[in-house]
């Protein structure tokens, strides 16, 4: 009899809290549909991992496993950057390539976080493992945690994908706040050729390339995320490129979102220092929007031809989330304003390089 019943007479109060949080992001991801391929995994395996005595975890538990061959190797996010190449189509960006600084401009919250963490008593690893949640893109977040703050993973994985679901929230206030009516009003011209086949091919190599010999560090990172793209672009392996984007993608989101649960056990995620990753992960994302808002102001100072200073939020790498928020905002000023859309996804394409860039200077610094 006590077999079967102990483990209700062992759930201790941080494990029945890590089971609520859990439900939660079941229902965020089901209900609010926020981020469902990476919530709804990570919410069912925090239930499991949290039930006393579960066999899911530990030396021989099947989600330790997990985490070990796929995230502890840093395998995991590696293969998610393959499949987020092979989805991704650089042709806005190519088109308007003076867009990519946008992407920079947008990795402020990175920095400030950073500075802030440091200030709370966070080792500088950890305050850039937790300024990284504000790169917006999961992968890079995972990647660098695991380098630099192990102990801390859960509660940045979680940050991460939680506010890249919340940007429509997030960002729309910001936005406001930092432009006036006739800012957000402007249209703009969305020009230029076809970009030739031979460009689009030349591209991944020669960003790998760039990026490795600036900063070696960042040559996984950049590396398979433009493989993944030379796998689109090519035009000679449209099956590999299909399962990059499809198959392996799929597989490896459900994998990574399991595995990551490994690590939300309560004794280990219900400490002073969770509420300060979630705080900082939303300061990350604000002065991120801040950032790239500020600097498309700046560059209308010298320009004849202003830009919609809106699409300085694009700069984020929370693709294609923060493109479509900034269209809705044009739409609601002006329902006429058809041409934001796509300088708002070249910035925003752009924001992904930048993030994982900016995620291998990190390790490059830091490391």
């Amino acid at each position: 009899m006590d077999a079967i019943t102990q483990g209700i007479t062992h759930l201790s109060w941080d494990q029945a809290v890590m089971m609520i949080i859990g439900a939660v992001l079941i229902y965020l991801a089901i209900a609010r549909k926020y981020e469902p391929t990476l919530l709804l995994p990570i919410g069912f395996g925090t239930i499991l991992v949290n039930i006393p005595f579960s066999a899911a975890v530990g030396e021989h538990g099947a989600l330790s496993i997990l985490f070990d061959v796929g995230i502890r190797t840093e395998l995991f996010p590696l293969l998610i950057f393959i499949a987020i190449g092979a989805m991704i189509d650089f042709t806005p960006l190519l088109k308007n390539p003076s867009l990519l600084l946008f992407g920079a401009a947008a990795q402020l919250g990175i920095f400030v976080t950073m500075v802030l963490a440091t200030a709370l008593g966070f080792s500088l690893k950890e305050a850039g493992a937790i300024g990284i949640i504000g790169a917006a893109d999961g992968p890079t977040s995972i990647y660098v945690a695991n380098r630099f703050a192990p102990s801390l993973f859960g509660p940045i994985s979680v940050a991460a994908y939680s506010y890249m679901a919340l940007v429509p929230i997030i960002q729309p206030p910001i936005i406001r706040m930092l432009t006036t009516r006739e800012e957000r009003r402007i249209r703009m011209e969305y020009q230029g050729k076809d970009v030739p086949k031979i460009v689009k091919i030349v591209f991944p190599v020669a960003l790998t390339l760039i990026a490795g010999v600036f900063v070696p560090a960042s040559v996984s990172l950049i590396g398979f995320l433009m493989f993944g793209n030379l796998l689109r672009e090519s035009g000679v392996v449209e099956s590999l490129s299909r399962s990059a984007q499809n198959e392996l993608g799929n597989i490896v989101t459900i994998l990574l979102g399991i595995a990551i649960s490994s690590t939300m056990r309560g004794a280990d995620f219900m400490r002073p220092q969770t509420l300060f990753i979630m705080l900082l992960g939303l300061v990350a994302f604000v002065f991120d929007t801040v950032g790239g808002v500020l600097f498309a102001k700046l560059i209308n100072l010298f320009r004849r031809v202003k830009l919609n200073p809106m699409i300085g939020a694009c700069g984020i790498s929370a693709f294609p989330m923060s493109a479509r928020v900034v269209h809705k905002m044009g739409q609601e000023e002006d329902k006429f304003n058809l041409t934001l859309l796509m300088p708002a996804v070249s910035v925003n394409v752009g924001g992904q390089i930048a993030s994982v860039i900016a995620g291998g200077i990190l390790l490059a610094l830091l490391g």
